[in-house]
């Protein structure tokens, strides 16, 4: 008998509430030409849309952004072309001009975002929603939010005592008769299927009725994730005024919850409200430097994109709170017509929910001071990069919506960047090419082309680019002294180097990132990410890396062939490629995660000072044994000081 049956049958009566169907019906999309056609009627629609204060400024701060990108690719264009000592190979040169210009802006509007995030760090954002403004108000007494978590063959352990933490969370505060869970399982292995049926039936009883826990197993596993969210909606979405979204690592406190409702509740006009999950809770080495990096200098860039996008803001699919009414009328997902990669389902689903659910007039917000909302980072550099290329192909069919009728301009340009996101790896490796190709012609033809000479002649350059990568750090940094928040990453001192080993980490995984994207279809698989952190295999990671390795040694031999002297020039791509394997299963070591957090390196708030839902999350996962054995090995005498979070039960 197939186990999805036999849990209905056994037990239908108390895995869920009674269905009260609702319609959510899928339009059919226009053609991207018809599209490009209507494009005058779709850039128009916004001007009827500016009532909302927050609009116009929003507005004149895009304006802003795009002179200062604009003006810093046409100086670094003027740069480039002064330095010009002749234009033999023009044709080359022009590529190699037009390549660099993009990835300048690129790298121009990112830098701006940080800016702009380091100002509102400083002075604040008065047109910027806050948990601030509802601090002091009560939970409307009709609101009713869902709490859904859609999961497929995940780590049952990790899932349940994620769950359980918030449940617990919630049962603190005195609306949680307000809220209830679902666990919308796409499982199909048996096994597990059998354990989540089981730890379901656990956790229910133990919350006792203070909390309601529903599991629901769907019979017909289409669209993913999209699909089972919809099939909540046609189910119980009339239950409920609001849906907060999980994923199967998601962790929220109860007052994040509660305070995500009365936002909602406040402002009718938010369709979708996202959270800021904060990384945090594995201990691989990779992952504490990935959440290192997202605590000190992400901060910027999220609170920069805030600035900029204001209620027209992005939507990542977890840990966000949706109006499900509007959700279920205007945000259903029809198929993309025609044959190919680029048809079918879609797959990267949460920006195209957010451009729909502002074409239908409802604001998308991002917050950024809520706290108590967590997530997990990928533990290991595989794994996050086939999360990379799994984004990266699901972005590039989006593409074909960026003419859709109806989308606000910034949403288009988010259609546009998330596939530029992915793009910029295989144009920064046709640039590296492409100049490599240009100085060995100059050199076997005779020009000169020493070191010297390209570091002096392009001084101006390497300048502005060393700027545009490196200052959002600095700036990050400052922001934590100036809130004197130096002793939540381990001191001044500590924090000091740990931003010098971030900076090296990202320069060692660069050059990888760029290979993974470039290779975004090789291989590609659908699936749940491991949660469990485990040391790579050496054979194994080898084979993974060996598609890299092999265009990077060529382009190597044929420089030495040609021009050897310009080798230099290619180290900090060759040394990240040749040495991706050992450096892939170092850094997927929770020993070496952990002997550098013995000595406060790569320290996060949360592992300074663990936050009480995730104390109760890693307690019922079982990690704090894990932990504890792990700090016993390394016998470090700091441990009971430098990670009193895990000695907490």
């Amino acid at each position: 008998m197939n186990p999805n049956e036999h849990i209905h049958l056994s037990h239908s009566a108390q895995l869920a509430p009674p269905i009260n169907r609702g319609s959510m019906v899928a339009q059919p999309w226009t053609s991207f030409t018809q599209g490009l056609a209507l494009m005058k009627e779709s850039i128009r629609e916004p001007k009827l849309r500016l009532t909302p204060p927050w609009l116009k400024i929003a507005m004149e701060r895009r304006r802003v952004l795009m002179a200062l990108v604009a003006l810093t690719t046409a100086t670094v264009a003027y740069l480039w072309i002064a330095n010009q000592n002749n234009w033999d190979f023009w044709p080359l040169k022009v590529i190699q001009l037009t390549v660099f210009l993009v990835l300048t802006a690129w790298l121009a509007a990112g830098f701006f975002t940080a800016i702009m995030g380091f100002l509102v760090e400083l002075f604040a954002d008065g047109f910027a929603l806050s948990s601030r403004q509802v601090a002091k108000l009560s939970l409307s007494e009709h609101s009713k939010t869902a709490v859904i978590m859609p999961i497929c063959n995940e780590s049952v352990d990790t899932v349940f005592a994620g769950l359980r933490a918030t449940c617990e969370s919630l049962m603190q505060r005195s609306e949680a008769k307000q809220f209830d869970v679902f666990i919308l399982s796409d499982s199909f292995d048996p096994v597990i299927l059998a354990a989540e049926l089981n730890a379901w039936s656990t956790l229910r009883d133990e919350l006792q009725g203070r909390v309601n826990l529903f599991y629901r197993v769907r019979q017909r596993r289409t669209r993913r994730k999209a699909g089972n969210v919809a099939d909540f909606c046609r189910r119980w979405g009339k239950n409920y005024q609001y849906m907060v979204v999980f994923d199967a690592d998601s962790v929220m406190s109860g007052e994040a919850l509660v305070t995500l409702a009365k936002l909602m509740d406040q402002h009718p006009s938010a369709g979708i409200i996202q959270t800021v999950p904060q990384p945090c809770g594995v201990d691989t080495l990779h992952a504490r430097v990935q959440q290192f990096a997202a605590r000190v200098s992400g901060r910027l860039f999220t609170k920069g994109m805030l600035y900029w996008q204001l209620g027209e803001s992005h939507y990542w699919g977890h840990n966000a709170i949706i109006r499900i009414e509007p959700f279920m009328r205007h945000c259903a997902l029809a198929d993309l017509p025609g044959n190919g990669g680029l048809s079918g389902h879609i797959m990267s689903h949460d920006f195209v929910e957010a451009a729909m659910m502002r074409r239908a007039g409802f604001d998308v917000w991002l917050v950024t001071d809520i706290e108590g909302s967590y997530e997990q980072q990928p533990a290991n550099l595989p794994e996050e990069l086939q999360r990379d290329r799994r984004w990266c192909q699901g972005n590039i069919k989006n593409i074909r919506l960026s003419a859709e009728p109806g989308f606000a301009m910034v949403h288009r340009f988010m259609l546009l960047t998330g596939v530029l996101a992915y793009a910029s790896s295989p144009l920064w490796l046709l640039l590296i090419v492409t100049s490599t190709f240009i100085y060995s012609l100059e050199y076997f033809l005779g020009h000169s082309v020493s070191d010297d000479l390209l570091i002096n002649h392009y001084s101006d350059l390497w300048l502005v680019t060393l700027v545009l990568l490196f200052l959002p750090r600095i700036l990050s940094f400052f922001v934590i002294l100036y809130k004197k928040e130096q002793q939540q990453y381990g001191g001044l001192h500590n924090l000091s180097k740990s931003i010098l080993l971030e900076a090296l980490y990202s320069a060692m995984v660069a050059p990888l990132r760029m290979m993974a994207h470039t290779y975004y279809g090789l291989g590609l698989e659908w699936k749940s990410p491991l949660r469990e952190s485990k040391t790579l295999p050496w054979k194994a990671t080898y084979l993974y890396f060996m598609p890299y390795l092999w265009p990077i040694a060529l382009l190597c031999l044929v420089t030495v062939l040609i021009a050897p002297s310009t080798l230099i020039w290619l180290l900090p791509v060759v040394i990240p490629v040749f040495l991706a394997t050992p450096f892939a299963v170092i850094t997927s070591s929770s020993y070496v995660g952990l002997w550098l957090r013995v000595r406060n390196l790569f320290i996060t708030p949360e592992e300074a000072s663990a936050p009480a839902v995730m104390q109760q999350a890693w307690y019922y996962s079982g990690r704090y044994t894990k932990l504890n054995r792990l700090l016993r090995w390394l016998r470090q005498p700091k441990a009971s000081s430098g990670a009193t979070a895990y000695h907490l039960r």
